[in-house]
């Protein structure tokens, strides 16, 4: 028996119903002073109540409870409660949040796992064998579906939006995306293992059979008088400029990919809006388009700005955030050029403008289906061979002027033209990009608590596991701006 007195035990016993799968428990939340004595006198199970306590338990998306099973079912409340403590203790393995449940029974019974009824002291032994097991909590991760915790996620995305009513008007109006590599427990990822063919994607780690073979860090270009980095790998020969082979260009795993919406309110919090877990094979710009929808679902609105590295400089991005009828500068995407294709100027018409400063004419318009978001292109012509020739030679002296003149290739989008025009020297510009520090913030958060390596071994797992990460850091947050808010009401 634990030091536990045994008046805690028999608490803990008689009330085994009236916790956190209980209505009744909502407002015992919102009341820590309300807690029953044994809890108050019980600092973990204390600090662990008063740490879940804003999350709206009463509308908890739960399972059905009423199946023929000779032992009533457990909600799902007790192990999300069981799952975010663990994340909260740093806690790595199931058998560790195990062993930590029994060695507090007060908080065990506070979370609503059912124990005997019975007015004998609760031993260890007697916790021990009634808690679940620690492959019933894995396969409760695992099998839990990822929207119940996406609706956590919306909880404390409402909480924060409300409890920063009163800070910042602009409240999400600004928001980074990134993506953070998630490696997988597999022996291929183990540099000192040896493996045969441990690059080879149609090769599936027999440790995970979710993850994919992707690329953590890679860089294409190189300026002339940039030195390249210190690297154990054979250098690329020059006279053949290709990889040596069996040796890919670039940190290669297998694994998994989080991407991340997050909002700044500065001197205040960094804040998660949304979040999507992927296998690593998936590229970055396929994130855009879920986040932003999960984004303005939840704050009710589309955001203005947003700050997104070289990934994302794609056409989409900058039409999401455009707003017709508006200059640029009220809403726009901050988004690095990355160096596909010379930088393009339009006339008012919005038609690009050739080498020589002439407006290219429209030569056909045609759809491209091959690509992750199937669009419209124009393909534009020189303007002084199309539709008829009015000149006989280029102002320029454009290569191509015996084979037709200069073409290019454009999406009819106004986002393709705003990929161009974006002024990324301006003030403006630097202002928002800056923003790009909140997903940096909030992916060293999810590091300390353990994303980038889970002791998992599939996807579902680790999707959820990812979610609750999540939900913990807005948990923290709401947590610290409110410690803030009654200290500077106690100086003022």
């Amino acid at each position: 028996m634990t030091n536990m007195s045994i008046v805690t035990r028999l608490w803990a016993v008689r009330h085994a119903h009236d916790l956190l799968c209980h209505p009744q428990l909502t407002g015992m939340l919102h009341h820590p002073h309300r807690l029953p004595r044994a809890v108050r006198r019980a600092p973990v199970a204390r600090h662990s109540l008063e740490l879940l306590a804003p999350l709206d338990w009463s509308h908890f998306p739960e399972r059905d409870l009423s199946t023929q099973w000779c032992q009533p079912t457990v909600p799902y409340v007790p192990f999300v409660a069981a799952f975010l403590l663990k994340l909260e203790a740093s806690l790595t393995y199931m058998s560790a949040l195990r062993e930590h449940l029994v060695n507090h029974p007060v908080l065990t019974t506070a979370l609503g796992f059912p124990l005997p009824r019975t007015y004998r002291p609760i031993t260890d032994t007697l916790l021990d064998a009634h808690l679940p097991t620690s492959r019933h909590f894995a396969r409760i991760l695992r099998k839990m579906p990822n929207a119940a915790l996406q609706w956590l996620l919306d909880d404390t995305v409402h909480l924060l939006q409300a409890e920063l009513a009163d800070v910042t008007p602009a409240f999400g109006q600004a928001i980074s995306l990134d993506t953070k590599a998630i490696l997988a427990w597999v022996k291929e990822n183990n540099p000192k293992a040896y493996v045969t063919d441990r690059f080879n994607k149609e090769h599936q780690p027999a440790g995970d059979p979710d993850c994919k073979l992707g690329c953590k860090r890679k860089r294409n270009q190189r300026t002339t008088d940039e030195k390249p980095a210190a690297s154990n790998d054979p250098p690329t020969p020059l006279s053949n400029p290709r990889p040596p082979k069996g040796v890919p260009v670039g940190e290669y795993y297998w694994g998994y990919a989080s991407g991340v919406v997050a909002t700044k309110i500065p001197g205040w919090a960094e804040i998660v809006l949304a979040e999507l877990t992927q296998p690593f094979n998936a590229s970055d710009a396929s994130y855009f388009h879920p986040l932003m929808a999960d984004t303005e679902r939840r704050l009710g609105f589309r955001p203005r700005f947003g700050a997104l590295d070289a990934g994302f400089d794609c056409w989409y991005v900058y039409e999401h955030f455009h707003r017709d009828g508006e200059p640029w500068q009220s809403a726009f995407a901050a988004v690095p050029w990355a160096k596909r294709g010379p930088k393009r100027t339009f006339d008012a018409d919005g038609l690009p403008l050739c080498d020589a400063g002439l407006a290219m004419p429209l030569k056909h318009i045609y759809t491209a289906r091959r690509t992750l978001v199937p669009h419209q292109k124009g393909r534009y012509a020189c303007p002084l061979q199309h539709p008829e020739r009015t000149a006989d030679a280029c102002p320029v002296n454009h290569k191509r002027w015996d084979k037709g003149g200069c073409l290019t290739n454009l999406a009819t989008s106004v986002g393709a033209r705003l990929r161009h025009k974006i002024d990324r020297d301006s003030d403006l510009y630097h202002q928002i990009y800056d923003q790009r520090t909140a997903t940096e913030r909030i992916n060293s958060q999810a590091k300390a608590l353990g994303i980038e390596r889970p002791k998992l071994r599939n996807q579902r797992a680790i999707t959820n596991l990812n979610t609750l990460i999540y939900v913990l850091i807005n948990l923290r947050a709401l947590h610290r701006i409110r410690a803030k808010k009654a200290r500077l009401a106690i100086a003022a």
